[in-house]
């Protein structure tokens, strides 16, 4: 069974979660910190980071940046009662982020991703899990990006749709999409158009088939997510027997 919280009920997230392994966590965090905030996340940055956040062209995405990897350290800390400078990472070749060290024993899953002014982390115990967001944009070809990466079904459905709704529906199939390859751990190696998922406006998320692997679609449970007005999210996990609940990041 799945249970999603209702998008205008994220709630402030507790200081010592606790997580079975039939519960999935989704942290929401405003990237927009106050300035305190972002100095207190960029102590507890590794050198690696603070030297990507360096190399960022605007003070903005920099300070998005510091947010974004010290609100993650933040959060895994909550769950390990670790100091989150203490946390080490290690990223797969298709850029799957991990714990190594003390914690990596702790059979803890984790994945982010952020867009515009938010961030979502979702984090399980021993299942595999992906997630994504983006914030909706008018000024780009949808249909012409879809007919490039999206399966021929999907290509199909988009088409058919009114277009009042073909923006919503396209970064609904890119989320869902994103999410499962990332929960995958292959990122972009897997290509798009190799299988099929749910997303007119209304319809469940699910995927529909994997065309290399027909199981793949008993193995996974999509879920759409409502981080807030102008995004799109969603978010993969591995089997079924999963809740879901959804908080909001508070300092």
């Amino acid at each position: 069974m799945i249970m999603l919280l209702a998008s205008d009920v994220w709630v402030a997230g507790p200081a010592r979660p606790s997580l079975s392994r039939g519960e999935v966590h989704v942290w929401r965090v405003t990237l927009d910190q106050e300035r305190a905030w972002v100095e207190a996340f960029r102590e507890t940055l590794s050198l690696d980071e603070l030297d990507r956040a360096a190399r960022f062209h605007f003070a903005r995405d920099s300070k998005h940046f510091v947010v974004a990897r010290g609100a993650l350290r933040n959060i895994l800390g909550r769950y390990l009662a670790e100091r989150p400078e203490r946390l080490r990472f290690v990223t797969t070749r298709f850029g799957k982020p991990s714990l190594i060290g003390s914690a990596a024993g702790e059979d803890l899953r984790f994945n982010l991703s952020h867009s515009g002014e938010l961030a979502l982390y979702a984090v399980a115990c021993e299942r595999e899990l992906g997630i994504d967001i983006e914030r909706l944009r008018e000024d780009f070809d949808g249909l012409g990006i879809a007919a490039n990466y999206f399966s021929p079904r999907e290509v199909m459905v988009l088409r058919s749709l009114p277009p009042a709704v073909q923006t919503q529906a396209f970064f609904n199939c890119w989320t869902r999409k994103e999410a499962y390859i990332k929960a995958r751990g292959e990122g972009l190696s897997m290509p798009l158009d190799q299988f099929d998922v749910s997303f007119a406006p209304g319809e469940s998320a699910m995927l529909i088939r994997n065309i290399n692997d027909p199981q793949e679609a008993s193995r996974w449970s999509l879920q759409e997510l409502h981080p807030g007005v102008g995004y799109a999210a969603a978010i993969a996990v591995e089997g079924r027997d999963w809740r879901l609940s959804c908080w909001h990041w508070q300092g």
